[in-house]
C-alpha cells in the first residue's frame, strides 16, 4: 500500500517504498485532487520510479514536472527495453539523463534543430549493441509521438546507454570512446591490417577497453599481481610476443600522453592477451 507524501502533478505523485525511501509513482490521473496521506490504488499504478539518491530523485521530480505524460512514458518505454533487450541493469540515474536528452530533442525538432553526433562512427562501431536499441528507440519514438529523430539522435541515445552499463558521467564516456578510437588507430598502424569488427575476439577487445575506461576515469588501477608465477608469465610472453608488447607500450604511452594514467603491468598483460587473439584470428 502507497500513500502519497506530496503530488507533483495529475499523474505524478511521491509515495515511500518499505524502506522508507522516497519513489516518484506515475499514473493517469493518480495525483488529480489528491493530497498528502491519501492512498494511491495500485491498479492505477503504472510505473514506480526507485533513486538511488534524494538528489536523483529531486532531478527526476523537476524533469516530470515539466515534461509531456506521454513523453516520460515513452522514455521508460525505451529503457526498460533497452534493459531487457541488452540483458544488462543500468544505473537509476538514466531515467534522468537519457529522459532528459530525448524530451529536449524532441523540442528540438520542433524548431528544425538538429545536433550532429561527430562521434557516431565510433558508437555504431564500438557499441553495435547499444547503437541498435538506439535505432530502435528512434522507431519507438515515431511510432508512439509522431516525430521522427534522426540517426544522430540514435547514436546519442546509444550513448547514454553505455555510460548508465558503466555509471560513468557522459562526458568520460566521450573521452573513453575517444580512447578506444585511439587505440584501435595504434593498433591498426603498428600490424598494418584493418581489424574484423564482427569478431566474436573484437567485440571482447571492444568490452575491455570500456572497462578500461571506465578503471581510468574513476581512478581505479587494476591490483597488480606481484606472485613470481605472475611475473614469469608476464615476462614469457613479452618475450615470445615481442610485436604485441611493443603495440601494448605504444598503447600505454598513449593513455598516460592523452588521458594521464600509467598502465599497471597487470593491464599490460592483458592488453597483451586480447592483442594476440585478435591478431591471431586475422592471421
Amino acid at each position: 500500500m502507497h500513500k502519497i507524501v506530496r503530488v507533483i502533478g495529475n499523474n505524478f505523485v511521491i509515495s515511500k517504498d518499505t524502506d522508507e525511501k522516497e519513489i516518484i509513482v506515475r499514473g493517469l490521473g493518480i495525483g488529480f485532487n489528491k493530497s498528502k496521506g491519501d492512498i494511491i490504488p495500485e491498479e492505477k499504478i503504472e510505473k514506480i520510479y526507485r533513486m538511488d539518491t534524494p538528489r536523483q530523485i529531486n532531478h527526476l521530480t523537476e524533469l516530470v514536472e515539466n515534461m509531456p505524460l506521454d513523453y516520460i512514458a515513452v522514455c521508460t518505454e525505451i529503457i526498460e527495453n533497452a534493459q531487457l533487450n541488452l540483458g544488462k541493469k543500468f544505473s537509476q540515474n538514466i531515467y534522468i539523463t537519457l529522459t532528459d536528452h530525448i524530451c529536449f530533442a524532441l523540442e528540438r525538432t520542433k524548431t528544425g534543430l538538429e545536433y550532429k553526433n561527430e562521434m557516431l562512427w565510433e558508437i555504431k562501431n564500438f557499441y553495435p549493441a547499444e547503437f541498435a536499441q538506439g535505432k530502435q528507440a528512434i522507431a519507438i519514438i515515431k511510432d508512439k509521438l509522431g516525430a521522427k529523430l534522426s540517426e544522430d539522435e540514435a547514436g546519442f541515445i546509444a550513448l547514454h546507454m553505455v555510460n548508465a552499463e558503466l555509471e560513468t558521467g557522459i562526458g568520460d564516456m566521450v573521452s573513453i570512446t575517444k580512447m578506444i578510437q585511439g587505440i584501435i588507430e595504434i593498433i591498426e598502424g603498428q600490424y598494418k591490417i584493418s581489424l574484423n569488427q564482427e569478431s566474436l575476439d573484437y567485440g571482447r577487445f571492444i568490452t575491455h577497453l570500456k572497462f578500461l575506461g571506465q578503471r581510468i576515469f574513476k581512478n581505479q588501477t587494476m591490483q597488480e599481481d606481484d606472485s613470481d608465477f605472475a611475473l614469469m608469465i608476464r615476462k614469457l610472453v613479452q618475450e615470445k610476443y615481442p610485436k604485441d608488447f611493443l603495440c601494448a607500450k605504444r598503447i600505454q604511452s598513449y593513455i598516460q600522453g592523452n588521458f594521464g594514467h600509467l598502465l599497471s603491468n597487470e593491464e599490460m598483460f592483458f592488453l597483451m592477451t586480447h592483442l594476440g587473439k585478435l591478431i591471431k584470428r586475422i592471421d
